[in-house]
């Protein structure tokens, strides 16, 4: 497996991957209307103007994260995807890490996902992110935030 800079040529496959696992998750609500089940292909390209996409490739792109930074110091990392028939197999944890190392300058990263999302709560944690604060979205859905402290970081 290789994980590298996505390119805009890799957006199809990438939203394809996405609205397969994000399936899970639109299961877990019981809507399936949610952000990544109905992002538009335009949509996600324009993203590519201001986030830096990573990708995992095994023959085909197997998972994807993206990451941008939002405010001076803090680094957004969202969509953490993986194959479904490649999940558990550390593929998550390691796009996860190279994503911090591209983005080592940043003082933390921040991350979101939903309160009932329990396997990411738990690989998050596993990362050493910690719950900062939740926020209810809907009445189905509350928005938990963690952000991992970079304790590496040179002043």
């Amino acid at each position: 497996m290789i994980i590298q800079q996505a390119k805009i040529d890799d957006v199809e496959e990438i939203l394809a991957l996405q609205k397969l696992c994000y399936q899970s998750e639109a299961e877990i609500y019981n809507d399936y209307r949610i952000l990544p089940l109905v992002q538009t292909l335009d949509e996600i390209k324009a993203e590519f103007q201001d986030y830096y996409f990573l990708k995992a490739v095994e023959e085909d792109i197997i998972g994807s994260v993206r990451a941008r930074v939002s405010h001076p110091g803090t680094c957004y990392i969202g969509r953490l995807i993986v194959r479904p028939d490649f999940q558990n197999k550390g593929i998550g944890t390691k796009l996860m890490n190279e994503i911090e190392e591209i983005f080592h300058e940043c003082q933390k990263w921040e991350l979101i996902t939903g309160h009932l999302s329990k396997k990411n709560i738990k690989l998050y944690g596993k990362l050493n992110y910690k719950i900062f604060k939740t926020e209810k979205l809907t009445t189905q859905l509350d928005l938990v935030y963690l952000e991992k402290i970079n304790e590496n970081r040179k002043e």
